[in-house]
């Protein structure tokens, strides 16, 4: 019954879809963050649909982007933006986390918000559907490492404080292993599908991309691009707990769109 109320919890919390949650509380919590990568491979399927519409790459990344962020109610993108704005500020860990309670945006969010979007954009133009599907696990699998034991709330309220130690320190690892195997064998499965299929010449809008990747096979290329942006959350978080003092529901948000970024960039880049 607990994991059926985390499943909840999680969807509930990471989605836009409705789901109305039995019970709350630290317990459930845990599994809620334990889950949130099977919630990260639904939201990432969902979102990568516009990926196959005729039109051109760029457009149809701008458009799974955007779909993204309905579905997750931009939640994650606003965390981005308030972190930006605390760590920006160069204030003290108190006067940081007013300014991240802010509803505002100041000029650090806009400034993170616009840099991380445009990379995503173009690398997902470059990287394809797969790469969306693994980034937007990799971001959920961020939340695991974040929830665990030895990471403390910076604020005695909000998600930060309900989620914060609630993971125990071998979750993450055993979720990140899986996820490796898994994202290893769609990549396979990718290669086997392209293996005979001859390739298409880049676009005028594309062409410096596509030129500019190193032809690794998926195989390779999408449990690396997990790697990556796992390690890219990993710094944020670091950096994060030492000015802040712990994570909040916003640093856990910038933790989701740091590992989506890395990871696109990773797989645009071997790709």
């Amino acid at each position: 019954m607990r994991l059926v109320d985390g499943m909840r919890f999680a969807v509930g919390t990471l989605s836009v879809f409705p789901v109305r949650g039995e019970r709350v509380d630290r317990v459930v919590a845990g599994q809620a963050m334990i889950l949130a990568p099977a919630v990260g491979v639904v939201l990432g399927t969902v979102a990568g649909l516009p990926l196959f519409l005729p039109v051109p790459a760029l457009l149809g990344a701008a458009l799974a982007l955007g779909l993204l962020a309905v579905l997750t109610r931009g939640l994650h993108l606003d965390g981005l933006a308030d972190l930006a704005d605390g760590l920006g500020s160069g204030k003290p860990a108190d006067e940081a986390l007013a300014i991240m309670k802010k509803s505002d945006i100041g000029p650090f969010g806009v400034m993170a918000l616009v840099f991380t979007l445009l990379v995503q954009v173009v690398a997902l133009a470059e990287a394809g559907f797969a790469a969306l599907v693994t980034a937007c696990l990799a971001g959920r699998i961020m939340l695991t490492w974040a929830c665990r034991t030895r990471v403390p709330a910076a604020r005695p309220d909000g998600l930060g404080a309900m989620v914060a130690g609630t993971v125990r320190p071998s979750a993450p690892w055993l979720v990140t292993l899986a996820a490796l195997l898994a994202s290893a064998a769609v990549g396979l499965t990718v290669d086997l599908r392209t293996w005979d299929r001859p390739a298409e010449p880049a676009g005028e809008l594309t062409s410096w991309v596509t030129d500019a990747g190193l032809g690794l096979p998926a195989f390779l290329t999408l449990p690396a691009g997990l790697l990556a942006g796992l390690g890219a959350a990993m710094l944020l978080l670091r950096r994060a707990g030492r000015r802040l003092g712990g994570i909040t529901g916003d640093v856990l948000g910038a933790l989701v769109e740091t590992a989506t970024a890395g990871v696109l960039v990773m797989c645009a880049v071997l790709g």
